[in-house]
């Protein structure tokens, strides 16, 4: 297919090593076998040891690492306390708040919070144009370390790896320091107002808000014309080294943020450099990509620093709108889902098979007077990819006055349109909307006929703070420009896989949107160009073959999904570790292999497949090797 590059990459048997290999943001790791991937829940140094990066909410990558490790060294005990960083002031605090709600018998005095600005005489020119280095750090005893790494990890507040690194040069070269060792008595104030229209005036403002690309003007940065980097390589550090330099520039990264919002309403479908595309008018096929919902506008699209914080964050501006109440998760969700609904506010109501039983239940409750705050789901579910009843669900959200919030990373908005049913979208652009597996990002939309349109709206002028890193913005406009085209050979892949694992007796159960018996209801919001999408999972008679099959099979093995390459992964192993039995009740047996397709050659994922499989019917051997 013209504009795309064919993937048919020799399968990384390195563990520990980063997926994609050479990639020093990756966002997955090589667990290249069943064994591996035990030995890693089980928390064995041969695995442990070797890990050169993991998904970001679940491993801390080195470079924030380091960067912590620095701060406590210059601030703190480095034999009592660790400490946790954020990007800004409000995240810190809430870690605070959450390390002290959750250990109540801790003294919270031994807690503290440090902010790090520019050092205001080592500015450089025109600094109101370039992308300061801000940080804030919570430093703790060591013995709450659970505690904060499970803030980090359910609410994706922390800081990105990226600007850990641009912090950590600022820190040596003594351009960014702690803000109490700085004297400002004449330091001018931001003035009051919606914190996206503050510009970034003093050592006072914490964050950027402007850049999150609100309003639809843009200018001109004659920084973006220098060709691309000579080696290629998709996340190579030169990208932004040799284009931009060190000193960012605000300019081009609200560029990148208004391109990524624009792409998301379905207004910008041109692949092409900025700032360029902005100008770029709507092809006369954007109608069938755009919402379907009067009033909708990319002003309604909100960016966050990966997928799982824009879920956090809905859920605090619906408990600060409506109340606390209780939630609904409904249907067997990503697990930090139901953490969150469960461990901040009122708690959750878990209906994990989300069939059309649990349906009747919840309106019998709520028939009967019960009171809830919303119904999260996600459309398909992972990694089971079955589909909740929209229809259904928005009628008794209607009558009973709850929010319906739709989680759509694994559909994806080109496939399937969801708004009209609810009242919030939000979703990773992590996976497939980026497909490099080399940056986060996350989103968050309102439906403008919401009946708490305006409250959320009012909400998210006021407390809204743009925290998605300048430099994660560029890497994540610059991998999304060919969205469209990747999502449409991923999908007509993850058929053609779904097919042949059909076909196998081994496998016991092949779960994909295509062949669920929940088809009906993803057709309800299939649009006529989508499809069903490049997630699918199966599960097999005997755990021997799943093991097997998975030691044989010749693709990218790790965390995440949505990526350009088939990434494969034993996910209840992964996710459900320790509760088994748990999830077994809710369909995720401990067999499960979950597939996220790529862009490979049909051919070739013909092959690799047919490999994996013959390997089961010939026995297998020892298979795999570690």
């Amino acid at each position: 297919m013209p504009g795309l590059v064919s993937h048919d990459l020799p399968w990384n048997q390195t563990v520990g090593d980063t997926v994609p290999p050479n990639t020093p943001h990756a966002v997955s790791v090589s667990l290249p076998t069943w064994r591996s991937n035990v030995a890693y829940e089980e928390g064995e140094s041969w695995v442990l040891d070797k890990m050169q990066c993991g998904y970001p909410r679940f491993f801390i990558h080195k470079s924030i690492d380091r960067f912590a490790t620095s701060i406590v060294q210059q601030h703190g005990d480095p034999e009592t306390e660790k400490a946790m960083l954020f990007p800004t002031k409000s995240c810190g605090q809430g870690c605070i708040d959450f390390l002290i709600h959750q250990n109540p018998n801790a003294d919270g005095s031994h807690i503290r919070l440090l902010e790090f600005v520019p050092h205001p005489e080592k500015l450089p020119a025109a600094s109101l144009k370039r992308v300061l280095p801000r940080a804030v750090t919570v430093v703790y005893p060591k013995g709450l370390w659970p505690t904060a790494k499970v803030f980090w990890q359910h609410t994706g507040e922390g800081l990105s790896s990226r600007q850990a690194e641009f912090c950590q040069k600022a820190l040596d070269d003594g351009s960014m320091v702690e803000r109490s060792t700085l004297s400002q008595p004449n330091t001018p104030r931001l003035s009051k107002g919606p914190k996206r229209y503050q510009r970034p005036l003093s050592l006072d403002h914490g964050v950027p808000h402007a850049t999150n690309g609100h309003g639809s003007g843009h200018q001109n940065n004659t920084d973006e014309s220098s060709g691309p980097t000579e080696n290629g390589v998709p996340d190579s550090v030169l990208f932004v080294e040799e284009r931009f330099g060190r000193n960012l520039d605000i300019t081009m990264a609200q560029n990148a943020k208004l391109a990524v919002r624009r792409r998301i309403a379905g207004s910008l479908t041109a692949n092409e450099e900025l700032p360029q595309s902005l100008d770029t008018q709507p092809s006369e096929d954007m109608n069938q990509r755009e919402r379907g919902v009067p009033g909708f506008s990319v002003d309604d699209i909100y960016l966050y620093p990966m997928g799982m914080n824009a879920m956090y964050h809905t859920h605090r501006a619906l408990r600060s709108t409506i109340g606390e109440l209780p939630s609904i998760m409904y249907g067997f969700p990503y697990i930090d889902t139901l953490k969150v609904l469960e461990k901040f506010g009122a708690g959750a109501v878990f209906y994990g098979h989300g069939s059309a039983d649990d349906l009747d239940d919840l309106e019998h409750r709520l028939d009967s007077g019960e009171k809830i705050l919303s119904l999260f789901c996600e459309f398909p579910s992972n990694p089971l990819l079955r589909t909740p009843d929209l229809k259904r669900i928005r009628a008794l959200a209607d009558k009973h006055s709850f929010a319906v919030v739709v989680d759509e990373t694994i559909g994806n908005f080109l496939n399937v349109n969801v708004l009209p049913y609810a009242d919030v979208v939000f979703s990773s652009l992590t996976k497939i909307f980026s497909g490099d597996c080399n940056v986060m990002g996350g989103s968050m939309i309102l439906n403008p006929q919401s009946r708490y349109h305006h409250a959320l709206k009012h909400y998210q002028e006021t407390e809204y703070e743009d925290k998605l890193f300048e430099e994660d913005a560029l890497y994540l406009e610059r991998n999304s420009r060919d969205f469209i085209l990747r999502t449409d050979r991923i999908n007509s892949n993850a058929e053609l896989v779904a097919e042949i694992l059909r076909s196998h007796p081994a496998i016991k159960q092949v779960n994909h949107p295509k062949y669920s018996p929940t088809k009906h209801l993803y057709d309800v919001c299939k649009l006529p160009s989508g499809g069903y999408g490049g997630l699918l999972s199966c599960t097999f008679h005997r755990m021997r073959d799943a093991q097997l099959f998975y030691d044989y099979l010749e693709t990218q093995k790790g965390p995440s999904l949505g990526t350009n390459f088939t990434l494969s992964s034993p996910f209840v192993i992964l996710a459900h570790y320790n509760e088994l039995e748990w999830a077994a009740q809710f369909g995720c047996e401990a067999s499960l292999v979950r597939f996220s397709i790529g862009l490979e050659e049909p051919g070739v994922l013909r092959r690799v497949f047919g490999v994996a499989l013959d390997a089961i019917g010939a026995g297998g051997g020892e298979g795999g090797g570690v």
